[in-house]
């Protein structure tokens, strides 16, 4: 292959993106690409700024990168961007880019801060940049903020595991020199699914901000952490700079000679900066798609083959029948419908060995942790002893007392039932819980149609919260029967009498010596 056909890898690959993001799913393809993780303030989008030329990204406090933002430059003679969600519209200003970004990411992701897997695609063309797809993934924080989520780290780390867990994705894990490698947000997450470091790409940011006497020659001379791949220095732009405007060429001057006259760095300044990181990581991604094309290449003709042949058994010999269409959705969803009914009710063709599901989890919920909820609802004997006395005492009033009041009596239990609302509400939730994991694991079987499979799981899903609300009000209405009347009656109690009769019986019986 020519240079010429290398350099069309890049491009090539921008566009099995952008038809992926089209039609909303990845047909199960891995495709090679370099997503950016890294902190919340590591200094992500600064690398990105520079790499482009120009503040396009969105800033502030807080996690500003919400969605994935998959990025492709273009090295073209015109400068200019545009998003895949409004074809056509070409944005020459870079301001008005950012503020289509910040509409973008809350029009999906709502204003509350919450986190989507759904990309923002942006194409920008120019002629600083070299052809190169990056993923900027949101910043790894550890603490919700404001309104945010309270789950927030997890669907942080959920969103930057779905593309970094795949094979083809090398990763760019940047890391803030001023801080403790060792402690590294985007070095850990890289580990934990490349433990060789084969895909993972070092970028240390940060280097002018490091405690005078001390220097990261050791990661960037790979020894201390080694990577594959290795760790490329930069210098970003300090927020102070930022906010005064200065711009990046300028800064990327300044980087140049940081490293130039730096005593630790001098000797790597050649290898060291942002022009060589975009330079080594155009080269990279080129030659990663060299290497995973040909499996690419085999796995799409396969998918093509079985998606043909799907085809041709639904054309049947009536090729434009929509009945036989309407009657292949019918019948899957029937299946759905079955198989979430076997799972629950337990028969079934596949019966897992390997664990509980669908109603034995229902079951255990019901029979294990229900019970151990309420045993967990101990009660202190001194502090109930301590009640009762006080409400024999606060019910007499001012009268000395001869019987133990009913009152008494109603008052404490009372305040014992009340205390059964939360695990009995704590069990529905759970066996909700249930119910949704159940309906996700039936409806794989749909996963060919995404559509069809997201709004199965759209309505069955509100069918069951909308259930949920009745059931937990049915609950505590049942709570409340029981609070509203207590029926002294019951044998409970007349039994719990008789046998107290029977026992004072019977020890006046043995006070006549041992008798055979």
């Amino acid at each position: 292959m020519g240079n010429r056909g290398m350099e069309d890898l890049i491009p090539l690959v921008n566009r099995l993106q952008d038809a992926f993001s089209a039609i909303g799913q990845s047909c199960n393809l891995d495709l090679p690409q370099i997503a950016v993780v890294g902190g919340q303030s590591a200094g992500k989008s600064s690398v990105l700024e520079n790499f482009v030329g120009r503040d396009f990204l969105p800033r502030g406090s807080g996690i500003v990168t919400r969605r994935p933002l998959v990025l492709q430059l273009v090295n073209s003679n015109t400068e200019y961007g545009e998003f895949l969600h409004c074809k056509g519209k070409k944005f020459i200003d870079y301001e008005e880019m950012r503020h289509e970004i910040e509409v973008e990411t809350d029009r999906v992701t709502g204003t509350n801060k919450g986190i989507s897997s759904v990309p923002i695609n942006l194409r920008i063309y120019s002629p600083n940049v070299l052809n190169l797809t990056l993923i900027d993934l949101p910043g790894i924080t550890k603490v919700p903020v404001g309104d945010q989520p309270a789950d927030i780290e997890y669907q942080i780390r959920d969103t930057i595991m779905q593309f970094i867990i795949r094979e083809n994705c090398l990763i760019l894990a940047v890391t803030p020199a001023n801080t403790d490698l060792a402690n590294s947000d985007a070095l850990k997450l890289a580990k934990d699914v490349d433990p060789q470091g084969l895909r993972t790409i070092g970028v240390i940011t940060k280097l002018d901000l490091m405690d005078d006497g001390t220097d990261a020659r050791d990661v960037l001379e790979n020894k201390l952490l080694p990577l594959r791949r290795g760790y490329i220095g930069v210098v970003n732009r300090s927020q102070k700079d930022i906010e005064g405007k200065k711009d990046i060429k300028t800064a990327l001057a300044a980087e140049r000679k940081f490293f130039v006259s730096h005593s630790a760095y001098r000797h790597m300044a050649d290898h060291m900066g942002t022009p060589h990181l975009q330079k080594l990581l155009n080269e990279q991604l080129t030659n990663h798609i060299r290497e995973t094309l040909p499996a690419l290449r085999n796995k799409l003709q396969r998918q093509m083959i079985s998606l043909e042949k799907e085809v041709e058994e639904y054309k049947d010999c009536r090729p434009d029948d929509p009945a036989i269409t309407t009657k292949a959705l019918l019948l899957m969803v029937k299946q759905f419908s079955v198989d979430f009914d076997k799972r629950i009710e337990g028969s079934g063709d596949h019966v897992d060995t390997l664990e509980l599901s669908g109603g034995a989890r229902i079951n255990k919920v019901f029979h294990e942790r229900f019970p151990f909820e309420l045993v967990k609802m101990e009660f202190d004997e001194k502090e109930l002893r301590r009640e009762i006395s006080y409400a024999i005492k606060n019910i007499h009033g001012i009268r000395p007392g001869l019987f133990t009041p009913d009152m008494a009596f109603e008052t404490i239990v009372k305040k014992q039932i009340v205390k059964l609302k939360e695990p009995c509400l704590k069990c529905v939730d759970l066996v909700i819980q249930e119910l949704i994991h159940t309906v996700r694991q039936c409806s794989c079987k749909l996963s060919r149609y995404p559509k069809l499979r997201e709004e199965t799981e759209r309505i069955v899903s509100s069918y069951i919260r909308e259930r949920e609300e009745r059931t937990k009000n049915q609950v505590l209405l049942l709570i409340d029967i029981q609070l509203s009347y207590i029926n002294t009656n019951h044998e409970d109690f007349i039994g719990f009498a008789n046998a107290q009769q029977r026992s004072s019986q019977l020890c006046k019986k043995h006070t006549v010596g041992n008798q055979v």
